[in-house]
């Protein structure tokens, strides 16, 4: 598994030198050819940073409609769907929506290819409730910051947007992909027309090892 993230690393480096911070994605899921194990951060299950969540806060779903951005190979959608929500999924990479759309025949799902970047103009204002997990963080940081607004346009007013990522600080150094956001970068969605909800800040396990993880909920506001 080390392998494959540095084989991810040095993928995403070497895309975003030659000024295509998005296209690696693309060749790692039509590389892959469906082996989920050389794609690191498919456990082929739920988040369960999502799930916990979700649990904790029994949030109105029916009749609702939920956005999942760069969705991957759709189990965090999957959930959102089981539990009521109308889900649109999207991800930059058509090897990764056909390989949704091969796992769960039956969805109920929208899954789509699309560009967080570069969206289509009917989103906005649409959904009642967006998960971002892991998209923002691997974007070089002066994408993610260009990506916030457009998220949330996204969003109805009064209704909720949970990010899910890794956390640093203003002085940590950022490297290779994934790169943490800080709770300033966060911040700018406020900029943006949001309402900070509740900032969580927590070590989480990922596999064999212990990461800062920020979960963090915003509300539009009317």
């Amino acid at each position: 598994m080390t392998e494959n993230r540095d084989y991810v690393q040095n993928l995403a480096q070497e895309y975003i030198q030659a000024g295509k911070p998005t296209a690696w994605f693309e060749k790692l899921y039509s590389q892959a050819n469906n082996d989920e194990k050389l794609i690191p951060w498919a456990d082929m299950k739920s988040n369960h940073n999502l799930i916990q969540w979700l649990n904790d806060h029994h949030i109105q779903t029916q009749g609702k409609t939920a956005l999942v951005i760069g969705c991957g190979l759709g189990d965090d959608a999957e959930e959102l769907s089981q539990r009521g929500f109308k889900v649109t999924a999207f991800d930059i990479s058509p090897s990764a929506i056909q390989w949704c759309k091969n796992r769960f025949p039956n969805s109920h799902v929208n899954y789509l290819v699309a560009d967080l970047l570069n969206p289509p103009i009917q989103w906005n204002r649409s959904f009642d409730f967006i998960l971002e997990s892991y998209t923002l963080q691997a974007l070089p940081p002066e994408l993610s910051l260009q990506a916030i607004s457009l998220i949330a346009n996204f969003l109805v007013p009064n209704d909720t947007l949970l990010i899910i990522c890794r956390g640093r600080n203003m002085e940590d150094q950022l490297d290779k992909v994934p790169y943490p956001l800080t709770k300033n970068d966060l911040m700018k969605f406020v900029d943006a027309g949001l309402s900070l909800v509740d900032f969580e800040d927590y070590l989480d396990q990922e596999r064999s090892s212990m990461v800062r993880r920020f979960r963090v909920t915003f509300k539009k506001q009317p």
